[in-house]
């Protein structure tokens, strides 16, 4: 049962993370080279985009497993 509230609380703070940075971005090292005691090197920036559909989607996944968790641990205790 804990998994469930685990994996609905972090669906929920994924999508929300999703819809509000749409992307992660990174930066590489290039190749570079030496003349004399100067160095020169290069930076590559990358982007990974994401969909706000994909947050949306993840984001209601959370929810609704947060609700469903929710109501089961409401009848275990009522029981």
């Amino acid at each position: 049962m804990r998994i469930k509230l685990v994996v609905g609380i972090l669906l929920v703070v994924l999508g929300i993370v999703a819809l509000a940075y749409q992307g992660i971005t990174y930066t590489s090292m290039g190749k570079g080279f030496d003349l004399g005691p100067m160095h020169v090197a290069t930076e590559k920036t990358h982007h990974i985009p994401l969909s706000p559909i994909l947050g949306a989607i993840a984001l209601a996944g959370g929810i609704i497993l947060l609700v469903v968790e929710r109501k089961r641990l409401g009848h275990a205790v009522a029981r």
